[in-house]
Protein backbone atom coordinates (compact mmCIF):
# COMPACT_ATOMS: atom_id res chain seq x y z
CA UNK A 1 0.00 0.00 0.00
CA UNK A 2 3.00 2.39 0.54
CA UNK A 3 4.63 1.67 -2.69
CA UNK A 4 1.40 2.58 -4.68
CA UNK A 5 0.77 5.85 -2.38
CA UNK A 6 4.65 6.32 -2.80
CA UNK A 7 4.26 5.79 -6.83
CA UNK A 8 1.14 8.33 -6.93
CA UNK A 9 3.06 11.15 -5.22
CA UNK A 10 5.91 11.04 -7.90
CA UNK A 11 6.67 14.39 -9.14
CA UNK A 12 6.54 14.46 -13.28
CA UNK A 13 6.47 18.01 -13.62
CA UNK A 14 7.97 20.70 -11.58
CA UNK A 15 7.27 24.60 -12.39
CA UNK A 16 8.58 26.48 -9.86
CA UNK A 17 6.60 25.64 -6.74
CA UNK A 18 3.97 23.95 -8.66
CA UNK A 19 4.37 20.23 -8.75
CA UNK A 20 2.15 17.78 -10.87
CA UNK A 21 2.38 14.55 -9.89
CA UNK A 22 1.26 10.70 -11.32
CA UNK A 23 -2.24 11.35 -8.59
CA UNK A 24 -2.86 14.36 -10.76
CA UNK A 25 -2.37 13.02 -13.88
CA UNK A 26 -4.53 9.75 -13.74
CA UNK A 27 -7.36 12.27 -11.69
CA UNK A 28 -7.16 14.71 -15.00
CA UNK A 29 -7.73 10.72 -16.71
CA UNK A 30 -10.63 9.68 -15.08
CA UNK A 31 -12.80 12.97 -15.29
CA UNK A 32 -12.33 12.99 -18.90
CA UNK A 33 -12.98 9.68 -19.06
CA UNK A 34 -16.66 10.22 -17.07
CA UNK A 35 -17.22 13.13 -19.29
CA UNK A 36 -16.77 10.87 -22.04
CA UNK A 37 -19.28 8.03 -20.71
CA UNK A 38 -21.52 10.23 -19.28
CA UNK A 39 -22.07 12.42 -23.00
CA UNK A 40 -21.55 8.64 -24.26
CA UNK A 41 -24.89 7.23 -22.26
CA UNK A 42 -26.57 11.00 -22.83
CA UNK A 43 -26.33 10.82 -26.30
CA UNK A 44 -27.96 7.38 -26.84
CA UNK A 45 -30.15 8.06 -24.79
CA UNK A 46 -31.66 10.57 -26.65
CA UNK A 47 -31.67 9.24 -30.11
CA UNK A 48 -32.88 6.18 -28.95
CA UNK A 49 -36.32 5.21 -31.12
CA UNK A 50 -36.94 8.73 -32.27
CA UNK A 51 -38.64 8.48 -35.85
CA UNK A 52 -40.33 12.48 -35.53
CA UNK A 53 -37.50 14.56 -37.59
CA UNK A 54 -39.11 17.63 -34.99
CA UNK A 55 -38.41 15.48 -31.82
CA UNK A 56 -34.93 14.77 -32.92
CA UNK A 57 -33.92 18.16 -33.63
CA UNK A 58 -35.25 19.03 -30.30
CA UNK A 59 -33.25 15.99 -28.56
CA UNK A 60 -30.08 17.03 -30.18
CA UNK A 61 -30.24 20.62 -29.54
CA UNK A 62 -30.41 19.83 -25.54
CA UNK A 63 -27.92 17.10 -26.07
CA UNK A 64 -25.30 19.86 -27.59
CA UNK A 65 -26.18 22.30 -24.40
CA UNK A 66 -25.36 19.42 -22.40
CA UNK A 67 -22.56 18.42 -24.14
CA UNK A 68 -20.61 22.28 -23.58
CA UNK A 69 -22.45 21.74 -19.87
CA UNK A 70 -20.31 18.80 -19.29
CA UNK A 71 -17.17 19.91 -20.83
CA UNK A 72 -17.20 22.78 -18.71
CA UNK A 73 -17.76 21.25 -15.57
CA UNK A 74 -14.91 18.50 -16.83
CA UNK A 75 -12.09 21.50 -17.70
CA UNK A 76 -12.74 23.02 -14.36
CA UNK A 77 -12.27 20.17 -12.79
CA UNK A 78 -9.21 18.91 -14.94
CA UNK A 79 -7.58 22.40 -13.64
CA UNK A 80 -8.69 21.52 -9.98
CA UNK A 81 -7.26 18.13 -10.30
CA UNK A 82 -3.82 19.13 -11.83
CA UNK A 83 -3.36 21.61 -8.71
CA UNK A 84 -4.22 25.07 -10.01
CA UNK A 85 -6.18 27.10 -7.98
CA UNK A 86 -9.03 27.84 -10.58
CA UNK A 87 -10.77 31.28 -8.64
CA UNK A 88 -7.20 32.60 -7.95
CA UNK A 89 -6.45 31.61 -11.50
CA UNK A 90 -9.40 33.63 -12.95
CA UNK A 91 -8.72 36.17 -11.18
CA UNK A 92 -4.99 37.10 -11.75
CA UNK A 93 -5.89 36.82 -15.59
CA UNK A 94 -9.11 39.16 -15.48
CA UNK A 95 -7.32 42.40 -17.30
CA UNK A 96 -6.18 40.01 -20.00
CA UNK A 97 -9.53 38.03 -20.36
CA UNK A 98 -10.80 42.14 -20.64
CA UNK A 99 -8.51 43.13 -23.37
CA UNK A 100 -9.14 39.56 -25.23
CA UNK A 101 -13.17 39.86 -24.51
CA UNK A 102 -12.97 44.09 -26.03
CA UNK A 103 -11.29 42.20 -29.14
CA UNK A 104 -13.03 39.43 -29.78
CA UNK A 105 -16.86 41.11 -29.50
CA UNK A 106 -18.08 39.46 -32.70
CA UNK A 107 -16.85 36.26 -31.43
CA UNK A 108 -18.48 36.34 -28.22
CA UNK A 109 -21.71 37.78 -29.42
CA UNK A 110 -21.61 34.38 -31.73
CA UNK A 111 -20.90 32.40 -28.59
CA UNK A 112 -23.84 34.11 -26.44
CA UNK A 113 -26.27 33.47 -29.54
CA UNK A 114 -25.22 29.93 -29.89
CA UNK A 115 -26.57 29.83 -26.01
CA UNK A 116 -29.31 31.43 -26.81
CA UNK A 117 -30.43 29.51 -29.30
CA UNK A 118 -29.96 26.38 -27.70
CA UNK A 119 -31.85 27.26 -24.69
CA UNK A 120 -34.69 28.49 -26.27
CA UNK A 121 -34.91 26.00 -28.99
CA UNK A 122 -36.12 27.79 -31.69
CA UNK A 123 -33.59 26.86 -34.33
CA UNK A 124 -33.27 23.08 -34.13
CA UNK A 125 -31.27 20.25 -36.07
CA UNK A 126 -32.75 19.37 -39.53
CA UNK A 127 -34.86 22.47 -39.87
CA UNK A 128 -34.81 23.80 -42.95
CA UNK A 129 -33.66 27.43 -42.81
CA UNK A 130 -33.50 30.54 -45.52
CA UNK A 131 -30.90 32.47 -44.26
CA UNK A 132 -29.69 35.65 -46.68
CA UNK A 133 -32.05 34.21 -49.37
CA UNK A 134 -29.89 30.75 -48.99
CA UNK A 135 -32.38 27.50 -48.55
CA UNK A 136 -30.17 25.24 -46.06
CA UNK A 137 -31.24 22.14 -44.02
CA UNK A 138 -29.50 22.44 -40.13
CA UNK A 139 -26.62 19.68 -39.94
CA UNK A 140 -25.07 20.93 -36.35
CA UNK A 141 -25.83 23.64 -33.71
CA UNK A 142 -22.36 24.24 -32.29
CA UNK A 143 -21.94 26.89 -29.65
CA UNK A 144 -20.42 29.43 -32.41
CA UNK A 145 -21.29 28.33 -35.20
CA UNK A 146 -23.95 26.38 -37.39
CA UNK A 147 -23.95 23.89 -40.19
CA UNK A 148 -25.89 24.14 -42.92
CA UNK A 149 -26.81 21.98 -46.40
CA UNK A 150 -27.40 24.02 -49.10
CA UNK A 151 -29.86 22.63 -52.13
CA UNK A 152 -26.76 21.84 -54.19
CA UNK A 153 -24.78 20.18 -51.88
CA UNK A 154 -22.59 22.79 -50.46
CA UNK A 155 -22.10 23.40 -46.83
CA UNK A 156 -22.80 26.69 -45.20
CA UNK A 157 -21.13 27.62 -42.04
CA UNK A 158 -23.00 30.84 -40.75
CA UNK A 159 -22.40 32.99 -37.62
CA UNK A 160 -25.29 32.11 -34.78
CA UNK A 161 -25.45 35.70 -34.58
CA UNK A 162 -27.08 35.89 -37.62
CA UNK A 163 -30.27 33.16 -36.55
CA UNK A 164 -30.39 35.80 -33.02
CA UNK A 165 -30.00 39.52 -34.67
CA UNK A 166 -31.44 38.82 -38.02
CA UNK A 167 -34.51 37.94 -39.38
CA UNK A 168 -34.61 34.19 -40.50
CA UNK A 169 -37.32 32.19 -41.75
CA UNK A 170 -37.67 28.98 -40.16
CA UNK A 171 -40.12 26.39 -42.40
CA UNK A 172 -40.32 23.80 -40.34
CA UNK A 173 -40.22 25.06 -37.42
CA UNK A 174 -43.57 23.83 -36.63
CA UNK A 175 -43.95 21.42 -38.25
CA UNK A 176 -42.78 20.11 -41.46
CA UNK A 177 -45.70 20.17 -43.70
CA UNK A 178 -45.55 23.70 -45.27
CA UNK A 179 -47.17 25.81 -47.87
CA UNK A 180 -46.38 26.43 -51.13
CA UNK A 181 -47.04 27.76 -54.47
CA UNK A 182 -47.28 27.92 -58.04
CA UNK A 183 -48.34 30.66 -60.22
CA UNK A 184 -49.70 30.83 -63.68
CA UNK A 185 -51.73 32.89 -65.81
CA UNK A 186 -53.54 31.94 -68.56
CA UNK A 187 -55.22 34.02 -71.43
CA UNK A 188 -58.44 35.97 -71.60
CA UNK A 189 -61.53 34.23 -72.08
CA UNK A 190 -60.31 30.90 -70.53
CA UNK A 191 -63.05 29.00 -68.66
CA UNK A 192 -61.46 30.32 -65.33
CA UNK A 193 -63.31 27.45 -63.80
CA UNK A 194 -61.91 24.41 -66.01
CA UNK A 195 -58.31 26.06 -65.28
CA UNK A 196 -59.39 25.43 -61.32
CA UNK A 197 -60.41 21.95 -61.53
CA UNK A 198 -56.82 21.25 -63.77
CA UNK A 199 -54.56 22.78 -61.21
CA UNK A 200 -55.84 20.83 -58.25
CA UNK A 201 -56.08 17.43 -60.60
CA UNK A 202 -52.34 18.22 -61.44
CA UNK A 203 -51.39 18.80 -57.25
CA UNK A 204 -53.47 15.84 -56.33
CA UNK A 205 -51.70 13.61 -58.67
CA UNK A 206 -48.62 14.14 -57.02
CA UNK A 207 -47.08 11.67 -54.44
CA UNK A 208 -45.35 14.18 -52.55
CA UNK A 209 -48.51 16.60 -52.18
CA UNK A 210 -50.51 16.46 -48.45
CA UNK A 211 -53.75 15.59 -49.20
CA UNK A 212 -54.75 17.04 -46.07
CA UNK A 213 -55.31 19.90 -45.85
CA UNK A 214 -55.64 19.59 -49.52
CA UNK A 215 -54.63 22.25 -52.40
CA UNK A 216 -56.65 24.76 -53.54
CA UNK A 217 -56.20 27.66 -56.10
CA UNK A 218 -56.73 31.71 -55.80
CA UNK A 219 -58.36 33.62 -58.79
CA UNK A 220 -55.62 36.48 -57.61
CA UNK A 221 -55.47 39.34 -60.61
CA UNK A 222 -56.28 40.97 -63.94
CA UNK A 223 -53.20 41.05 -65.61
CA UNK A 224 -51.94 43.00 -68.46
CA UNK A 225 -52.55 39.58 -71.07
CA UNK A 226 -53.35 37.27 -68.42
CA UNK A 227 -55.37 36.14 -65.96
CA UNK A 228 -53.04 35.37 -62.46
CA UNK A 229 -53.75 32.12 -60.60
CA UNK A 230 -51.83 30.98 -57.41
CA UNK A 231 -51.94 26.93 -57.00
CA UNK A 232 -51.26 26.53 -53.30
CA UNK A 233 -50.81 23.06 -51.62
CA UNK A 234 -48.82 21.47 -48.96
CA UNK A 235 -46.04 19.25 -48.91
CA UNK A 236 -43.79 17.40 -46.75
CA UNK A 237 -40.61 17.77 -49.06
CA UNK A 238 -39.39 21.08 -47.84
CA UNK A 239 -36.01 20.85 -48.58
CA UNK A 240 -36.57 19.79 -52.78
CA UNK A 241 -39.04 21.71 -53.19
CA UNK A 242 -38.18 23.20 -56.29
CA UNK A 243 -38.29 19.98 -57.59
CA UNK A 244 -41.73 19.60 -56.82
CA UNK A 245 -42.85 23.23 -58.33
CA UNK A 246 -40.77 22.40 -61.73
CA UNK A 247 -42.73 19.04 -62.01
CA UNK A 248 -45.99 20.93 -61.42
CA UNK A 249 -45.31 23.05 -63.87
CA UNK A 250 -44.52 19.90 -66.61
CA UNK A 251 -47.69 18.58 -65.30
CA UNK A 252 -50.01 21.95 -65.79
CA UNK A 253 -48.31 22.76 -68.91
CA UNK A 254 -48.91 19.16 -70.23
CA UNK A 255 -52.42 19.31 -69.07
CA UNK A 256 -53.81 22.94 -70.53
CA UNK A 257 -52.48 21.76 -73.82
CA UNK A 258 -54.68 18.53 -73.22
CA UNK A 259 -57.69 21.06 -72.11
CA UNK A 260 -56.68 24.04 -74.77
CA UNK A 261 -56.08 26.39 -72.13
CA UNK A 262 -53.79 28.66 -73.01
CA UNK A 263 -50.58 30.49 -71.23
CA UNK A 264 -50.28 33.71 -72.86
CA UNK A 265 -46.77 35.92 -73.48
CA UNK A 266 -47.15 39.83 -73.07
CA UNK A 267 -47.98 41.47 -75.73
CA UNK A 268 -48.03 44.72 -76.79
CA UNK A 269 -49.63 47.23 -79.56
CA UNK A 270 -47.24 49.14 -81.44
CA UNK A 271 -48.78 52.37 -83.49
CA UNK A 272 -46.49 53.97 -86.17
CA UNK A 273 -48.11 57.65 -87.44
CA UNK A 274 -46.55 58.98 -90.50
CA UNK A 275 -46.08 62.53 -89.86
CA UNK A 276 -45.61 64.95 -93.41
CA UNK A 277 -42.68 67.17 -93.05
CA UNK A 278 -43.46 71.11 -94.58
CA UNK A 279 -41.44 70.21 -97.56
CA UNK A 280 -43.51 66.91 -98.82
Amino acid sequence: MSKVKEFLEIDLINVGSHHIAVANLLALVVILLVAKIILWGLKKALTRKVDDPLEMGRRMSAYALAQYLVWVVAIAGSFEALGFNLPLLLAGSAALLVGIGLGLQDLFRDFISGIIMLFEGTIRVGDVMKVDGIVGEVKEIKLRTSVLLDRDGIVLIVPNSKFVTQAVTNWTHNERRTRFEVVVGVAYGSDVEKVRDVLIACAKNHPQVSQKPAPFVQFTDFGDSQLTFRLLFFSMSVFAVENLRSDLRFAIDKAFRENHITIPFPQRDLHVRNYSTPDS
